[in-house]
């Protein structure tokens, strides 16, 4: 397969969002259709996000056919882009000029734990990547109204890296493709842990509030680090399985 190219220009953050699009698809199938999306930030253009298509699943996402949408202004009824999606993201990346990926999925263990009335427990090492680092949007119906992206945006705050929106489903942001993807997979493995143990009804180990700080930190320094690696690693698993994405 050609090489991986930088995130430098709009061509290489098309080539690395159409990776993640089929990335998550393979890993996460209930995305509810069309109606979830991921965006990504467009290199030196900090007001533009690159989008899929309206009518587009995710397996059929590729780099050339995603959109560019303006974050600044209303949305282009004829760019034929979701309302919602642009709604959502739009509000995350315009309030978080630290994210440049966002991914917003209605997964059913994150479905079930938006719903959750304790919200996410520290029962995992998948769990502690979002220690003191998540939070919480109640519900207001389909994201469709501009009055809403602010709030969503507020809820997940200066600091946190996701956001539990309540009875709809997880939003989660990362600095890089790569960082979106694995936050993502760690947070739907750490709600569907959670899920699994509390349906035992046994009684469950919890980890010390010291020890969940530490962890959290510790992913911090593996993501600027070592985890690098993971990213070329998934890219390549998905040339074998899915290279249509590069089109």
């Amino acid at each position: 397969m050609d090489a991986i190219p930088d995130i430098v220009d709009e061509a290489g953050a098309r080539f690395h969002l159409a990776a993640l699009y089929r990335l998550v698809d393979h890993h996460f199938p209930s995305t509810d259709g069309i109606y979830n999306h991921i965006s990504l930030r467009v290199p030196g253009r900090p007001e533009l996000m690159l989008i899929k298509r309206h009518h587009h699943l995710y397996e059929e996402v590729t780099a050339s056919n995603l959109v560019v949408a303006d974050m600044t202004g209303d949305l282009d009824e004829g760019s034929d882009v979701n309302r919602p999606g642009f709604v959502l993201h739009g509000a995350i990346l315009r309030a978080r000029p630290d994210l440049n990926c966002v991914v917003h999925i209605h997964s059913t263990p994150g479905l079930a734990m938006s719903a959750h009335g304790g919200g996410l427990r520290m029962l995992s090492q998948n769990a502690l990547r979002f220690y003191r680092r998540i939070g919480y949007h109640p519900y207001e119906g389909i994201t469709d109204g501009p009055a809403e992206g602010p709030r969503i945006a507020a809820a997940l705050g200066d600091d946190n890296i996701a956001v539990i929106l309540r009875n709809h489903g997880l939003a989660i942001g990362g600095r890089t493709p790569r960082e979106a993807f694995e936050r993502t997979r760690d947070l739907i493995i750490a709600c569907e842990t959670q899920l699994m143990l509390e349906a035992t009804n046994a009684a469950i180990v919890e980890i010390p509030e010291a020890v969940c700080e530490r962890v959290a930190r510790q992913y911090v320094a593996h993501d600027a680090g070592r985890g690098a690696a993971d990213w070329p690693a998934w890219i390549r698993r998905l040339d074998r399985l899915d290279p249509g994405y590069r089109d």
